[in-house]
């Protein structure tokens, strides 16, 4: 998954109603795909005996549970700021995809729990139906569709927890493509490849799931925007007319909005208004420009 989102062209696409509506959106597509990808799996895998393709199920399922997670998150992630939340509520997106890594670490550690034991008697490895695999494949279609579908609108609104939604989806159409492998090879005389493909997706699913987990823990520790929206800060704030410098400069996440602190150099011979508009002035460039919820400056006489 890319680190950050590409940069922001139109000031539109960070509106909170756009950024809701499309969230909303994106997900009800996504839950609708995974209710009938659940279900369609499930009863295939039971009836062709495919182990892979039942863990796939269970796959498909954890996107469901996670796509309920952002409707939810979704509601309450765009509130104004209160009295208990002076910076408004962002951070629950970060919150989300933190529950999501931590959504799938749990189910990758069921999967591998199945697939091992399954290796472990292989004599009760059975023979798999011809339509697992006709399954499978329809699976992988329908998730890589479905994951190009909601990172165009995930970029689109710069919304990290979608971002980490249409991976989710992206590490299934993976999973479904190693599943579809197993059960052919199956297919062929090798009874192995069936409980082998849902082991591979475990650890598919669970390397998925701590680096969610990871990249929110860190935000939630206050991690600092990209390098490169750092300098773009910068400069932009250099820029500003009557800014002669500017040092310690620092950033940290607010879900996907970037909250700013910074000392401008200025002229010692300005006025206190003077100095005042300039700040004004540096603040709101940098806000029109990037993801920057807030910028606090202070002054600092050259």
């Amino acid at each position: 998954m890319a680190a950050d989102l590409p940069p922001l062209d139109d000031p539109e696409a960070v509106d909170p109603e756009v950024r809701q509506h499309v969230a909303r959106r994106s997900t009800l597509v996504s839950v609708v795909v995974n209710i009938v990808l659940t279900v369609l799996q499930l009863a295939a895998g039971i009836w062709a005996h495919s182990q892979a393709l039942v863990a796939d199920a269970i796959h498909s399922l954890s996107d469901l549970l996670s796509d309920f997670l952002v409707l939810l998150v979704n509601r309450h992630s765009h509130k104004e700021a209160d009295d208990d939340h002076h910076y408004g509520h962002q951070r629950y997106e970060t919150a989300a995809s933190l529950v999501l890594g931590l959504l799938l670490s749990a189910v990758a550690v069921g999967m591998l729990w199945g697939a091992i034991d399954r290796l472990t008697h292989t004599e009760d490895i059975p023979k798999v139906q011809a339509l697992a695999l006709y399954v499978a494949i329809g699976t992988l279609l329908a998730k890589e569709a479905l994951f190009r579908y909601m990172l165009a609108a995930a970029e689109k609104v710069r919304s990290s927890m979608l971002v980490a939604n249409a991976w989710h989806a992206r590490s299934d159409a993976a999973s479904s493509l190693v599943v579809g492998l197993g059960i052919l090879g199956n297919l062929l005389g090798y009874p192995l490849l069936d409980p082998v493909a849902a082991l591979i997706v475990g650890l598919m699913v669970m390397r998925m799931g701590l680096s969610f987990a990871w990249d929110a823990l860190n935000d939630l520790m206050d991690r600092a925007a990209s390098q490169d929206q750092i300098d773009r800060i910068r400069d932009t704030l250099l820029q500003t007319p009557g800014v002669r410098g500017v040092h310690e400069l620092r950033t940290r996440k607010m879900g996907d909005l970037i909250l700013v602190d910074a000392h401008l150099e200025v002229d010692g011979l300005l006025s206190v208004r003077e100095g005042h508009e300039i700040a004004l002035q540096a603040r709101q460039r940098v806000m029109a420009q990037l993801p920057v919820l807030n910028v606090q400056t202070h002054l600092d006489p050259v």
